[in-house]
């Protein structure tokens, strides 16, 4: 899962918040459930308390005794967990359970109150008593006070707040899982109108769609509407700057027309040296034009996202038309490239691409000229190579700054740098080095089309 996904990150902050919170609701009611345990557990003793002292009765000597054993077979089985004893001075009455284990309570000033301690019990046992002094009639005539102990052994109630933990864990687990995939699917439904918007940008991108369409709740409403606005001012924009440039162009060859004229005129007066550097210029201005349309054309291309474009129709196309020419040589021509492989653009620079590449390398090539076209990650890759004599990398480096490397050969240099240039509109990038088939290899690498 992607960490950086606002879904993900809810998620887990929500996760963690239920988590905290079901901890400190676990810890609370365990809280209480022990301390009502207890209650009810002191509440019980107090009763049997009440018991002892509605059974209790001296004899002459000053000895306690119950009229009838209690009911509880705890109370008869030795250590069994729950114990009675009934104190009269040094004399004591006490449960079978404790056997030959005497109950000791400090001295205290409660009075006839009934209150509650925590005493060593038989065999090292923890008890929780309660403790209450009462006044009997004796045989003597006189009333005797007795401290009657009514005590349970703290280990029944540690098993019993032990298992109620158990049981409030597993309803808790269960209640954090409920939880935690309702606020999943709660956090995806609220995030639903962002994948929306999403999937419209991204149909955006691929030129499949000019506007995001569709119903937006009011929170996201607002934000679609201003996207809209300023695609739609970006393509007005784009588009006044194609025209402008379009227009400039045009503006441009009227004049170039004219110089073109005075330099045949030239030449037809024999004045070639006036003519020639006339030509030149003209040369060299009708390429800078041509890069700057080449350049703001794919601009506008890559900017409002015109689709994408099979590789193979427009290569098959050019190779055909250089195959034609009649300086072709008899090269060997070898197109390596996948079916689905696609271009992220209008046909028309895909077009300038290759035929720059493939007619740089055809004029260099000594008998091959090779040409591939993959699928590489997030990339669409298309390499020309050729078997002639390859460069330098000091001329590698002029072609990055649109020069010609050589002078012998028309347009020599710039055919790869209005390359370069559609390469970058495109934010992808231009590679130059040594072909494995001994001459230049040119690979022009451009983001995969959405």
């Amino acid at each position: 899962m992607n960490t950086r996904s606002l879904a993900f990150r809810l998620s887990c902050a929500a996760a963690l918040a239920i988590a905290i919170a079901l901890g400190l609701a676990a810890f609370g009611l365990r809280t209480i459930f022990n301390q009502e345990i207890e209650r009810r557990a002191a509440a019980e003793l107090g009763q049997i308390v009440v018991a002892l002292a509605g059974q209790v009765k001296i004899d002459a000597s000053g000895t306690p005794s119950l009229e009838a054993p209690m009911s509880d077979p705890r109370f008869e089985k030795p250590y069994g967990g729950l114990y009675w004893q009934i104190s009269h001075g040094e004399n004591r009455a006490r449960s079978r359970s404790l056997w030959d284990f005497s109950l000791t309570v400090p001295e205290t000033q409660h009075g006839d109150a009934r209150w509650t301690i925590d005493l060593a019990g038989p065999d090292h046992a923890k008890l929780l008593a309660v403790v209450q002094t009462i006044a009997v009639a004796s045989q003597s005539g006189q009333d005797a006070r007795l401290q009657i102990v009514a005590a349970l052994d703290r280990t029944d109630l540690v098993a019993s707040q032990q298992y109620l933990f158990r049981l409030l864990l597993l309803s808790l687990s269960a209640l954090g899982l409920i939880l935690i995939i309702a606020m999943s699917v709660f956090i995806r439904l609220a995030l639903r109108p962002f994948d929306e918007l999403g999937h419209g940008l991204r149909r955006i991108h691929a030129g499949t769609s000019r506007t995001l369409g569709g119903r937006f709740p009011d929170e996201v409403q607002p934000v679609v509407n201003d996207l809209n606005r300023l695609i739609a001012f970006q393509d007005a924009a784009l588009e006044r700057a194609k025209t402008h440039a379009a227009d400039l162009a045009h503006g441009l060859k009227t004049p170039l027309a004219v110089l073109g004229a005075v330099a045949r005129q030239a030449r037809h007066d024999d004045r070639n040296e006036l003519a020639d550097p006339i030509d030149e210029q003209i040369l060299l201005m009708g390429k800078q034009v041509d890069r700057v349309l080449a350049r703001a054309r794919a601009g506008v291309s890559a900017a409002l996202g015109r689709g994408a474009i099979p590789v193979r129709p427009v290569a098959d196309k050019i190779v055909r038309a250089l195959r034609r020419l009649p300086d072709d040589r008899g090269l060997r021509w070898d197109c390596d490239i996948a079916g689905d492989i696609s271009f992220p653009g209008d046909d028309g620079d895909l077009t300038e691409i290759l035929a720059n590449l493939l007619d740089n390398a055809r004029k260099w090539a000594a008998s091959r000229v090779q040409l591939t076209a993959i699928q590489s990650g997030d990339h669409t890759v298309l390499r020309v190579e050729d078997d002639g004599p390859g460069l330098q990398s000091e001329q590698m480096q002029m072609i990055g700054r649109g020069l010609r490397w050589d002078e012998t050969l028309p347009g020599t240099g710039f055919g790869l740098a209005i390359t370069r240039d559609l390469a970058e509109a495109y934010r992808g990038r231009i590679e130059l080095e040594r072909s494995p088939l001994g001459g230049l290899s040119v690979t022009v690498i451009v983001p995969r089309p959405v």
